[in-house]
């Protein structure tokens, strides 16, 4: 005897069938798909860029398929970005001249193959974060953030010599995490730590405990590089940070609690600062690099010899050395960004260069200052790239993947801030950005939440 099935049953049978059989899925639109592979790899390119043991990363790897995907997606470059492209080409060109001379050597032609590459990087970022800005940063600085906290907590372990694989993960009795260079590592790890701070300060973070947690593990792994560089970096860029949100908030319990939090976070340091020095092998090595000078820095054949003599080749070289010249003939880096530029690209690659710092940095500082929707971004992400700018005195940052990252984001603000101001004034046809602030941003711009005019007025609801 076959019992009747009651509808509820055959109801909850069905329920329980595979979702593809029914066809569900073929109600979702295909470029659905492609944008979330799109994201996916978009966040995949932000996190691998902790990933630098070598010359090529999975950074480089993903780069291709990335970029490609998002050019086909259609984004577009505004003009906001354009004065970068025109700079980047120059300095580029610049570069390219320099290098006919020494064309058939193998190590200048791949630098120079290399700089192309991180030039086109900066382009990309500054177009792809021009539109639908605060969803796209908000994902790429979440990305970047993590990536920190596991270089950061790699690099402990190393210095720990936790695993047995302590070469792996630092170097010169200090943490590296997953760079070659302890330097490089230490200055990589502020953005994550602006990132993180700026979140617990104006309360956007939702998880403030979890926040905290990662931003000392950072923050251990800044110290434990023992770069004097990173250590000044990340202090004035936090406190320029931190003073940027202070001066541009309407909110008194904002400021409030900016003034708190820093004098709690310093007392903290300082108590974190002295239990670490009561560790032997902290304590001297933080005696040797807390000096203002290494052996290596002094003497007629040391940096700063090295780059009075170089100065004085370089007035004499129009077109410059060429591209790793200077390394062929003092045996060093010049470790400074600025005369590298005029070595490797001669006085019109070196004026560029210039050019280039100074105007980010106007550009910089305008979105840290003037109200608009990306006001927030700006204050997180200028501040790490000024002191890149300022590191680039001491350090050769011409190479590093993340500096082109942070120069592309903060040209796409600018662009972005642009299409905002436009749309503002016209009233009617506002670009495809949020111009109505929630929550989220009501420290960065109107406190209300209400839209911003293009004077960076906050317009006040009706009752």
């Amino acid at each position: 005897m076959i019992s009747a099935i009651a509808p509820s049953q055959t109801g909850a049978t069905a329920a329980r069938l595979p979702r593809w059989r029914e066809g569900a899925w073929a109600g979702i639109p295909a470029i659905r798909v492609i944008h979330g592979f799109a994201g996916a790899l978009h966040a995949a390119f932000i996190f691998f860029a902790c990933f630098a043991f070598s010359d090529a990363s999975p950074y480089d790897i993903i780069a291709l398929p990335t970029m490609l995907l998002w050019l086909a997606l259609g984004i577009r470059l505004h003009r906001g970005a354009l004065p970068l492209v025109f700079l980047l080409a120059l300095y580029l060109s610049a570069i390219v001249v320099a290098l006919l001379p020494y064309v058939s050597e193998p190590l200048p032609l791949t630098w120079t193959i290399q700089l192309g590459y991180l030039v086109i990087t900066a382009v990309f970022f500054a177009m792809l974060y021009a539109e639908d800005t605060r969803a796209r940063l908000d994902l790429a600085l979440k990305a970047y953030t993590a990536s920190c906290v596991l270089s950061a907590t790699l690099g402990i372990i190393g210095y720990l010599q936790l695993l047995g694989i302590e070469d792996l993960f630092s170097r010169y009795g200090r943490a590296s995490g997953t760079f070659q260079d302890p330097n490089v590592f230490g200055s990589y790890l502020m953005l994550g730590t602006l990132s993180l701070t700026h979140g617990l300060l104006t309360g956007r973070g939702r998880r403030p405990v979890l926040a905290l947690a990662c931003l000392l593990v950072i923050l251990a792994g800044t110290f434990l590089s023992f770069s004097r560089g990173s250590w000044g970096a990340t202090l004035v860029s936090t406190t320029l940070m931190a003073g940027f949100v202070f001066m541009t908030s309407g909110s008194r319990a904002l400021r409030r609690r900016i003034v708190l939090i820093g004098l709690v976070t310093a007392g903290l340091g300082a108590a974190a600062l002295v239990g670490l020095l009561s560790i032997d092998s902290v304590a001297k090595t933080f005696e040797t690099r807390a000096t203002v000078t290494q052996d290596y820095d002094e003497g007629e054949t040391g940096r700063f010899g090295n780059q009075i003599r170089g100065m004085n080749i370089l007035l004499e070289e129009p077109l410059g050395l060429g591209p790793l010249r200077w390394r062929q003939i003092f045996s060093l880096e010049p470790h400074n960004s600025y005369i590298g530029s005029f070595a490797n690209g001669g006085w019109l690659g070196g004026a560029v260069f210039i050019v280039l710092v100074i105007a980010t940095s106007v550009v910089g500082f305008r979105l840290m200052t003037r109200a608009s929707p990306f006001r927030p971004y700006a204050q997180i992400i200028f501040p790490a790239l000024l002191m890149f700018f300022v590191q680039a005195m001491q350090i050769d940052v011409e190479k590093w993947r993340h500096v082109y990252m942070m120069l592309g984001m903060v040209w796409a603000l600018e662009a972005a801030r642009l299409r905002w101001a436009t749309g503002s004034r016209r009233g009617h046809d506002r670009p495809p950005v949020h111009t109505r602030l929630g929550r989220d941003d009501r420290y960065g711009a109107g406190y209300d939440g209400a839209p911003l005019s293009p004077d960076g007025a906050a317009s006040r609801r009706k009752s």
